[in-house]
C-alpha cells in the first residue's frame, strides 16, 4: 500500500544524515544499489502475529550511494505485510495501528530532517 501524500516525499538529504536520523528511528537502510536505496522500518501487529515495514524509497540525485555527501531525495512511502519466502504484499489490509504507527514515523523522519 502506497501512503498518499507522505510528508517525507520530495525532501533531500545527504547520505550520512539520512542514515543517522533513519538509524535514531529504527529504520535500516536496507536494499541498496549505486543510485538507489529503500529504508525500513519494522512493525509487529502481535494480535495477528503479523509483521509490517514501512518502506520508503530514495535514489541518489548528486553522487553515488555510499558517499557519505551524496544527496538523495525521498520517494513514496509503502507498508507492506511480510510473507516468507516471498518477500512484501502491497495488497494486503493494513491494521489501524500499523498505519497509525507508519504516519507517526514519517512525520517524526520529517520532523529530524528538517
Amino acid at each position: 500500500m502506497i501512503i498518499e501524500n507522505a510528508a517525507v516525499k520530495g525532501l533531500k538529504s545527504e547520505l550520512a544524515h539520512l542514515d543517522k536520523v533513519a538509524g535514531n528511528l529504527g529504520f535500516v537502510r536496507w536494499q541498496w544499489e549505486y543510485t538507489r536505496a529503500t529504508y525500513d522500518y519494522k512493525m509487529e501487529d502481535q494480535a495477528n502475529r503479523e509483521d509490517y515495514y514501512l518502506r520508503i524509497n530514495c535514489r541518489a540525485i548528486e553522487g553515488k550511494l555510499e558517499q557519505p555527501h551524496a544527496v538523495l531525495v525521498l520517494e513514496d512511502a509503502y507498508i507492506g505485510r511480510a510473507t516468507f519466502p516471498h518477500g512484501l504484499d502491497y495488497e494486503s489490509a493494513i491494521p489501524d495501528k500499523i498505519l497509525n504507527e507508519s504516519k507517526q514515523k514519517i512525520t517524526e523522519l520529517k520532523q529530524q530532517l528538517g
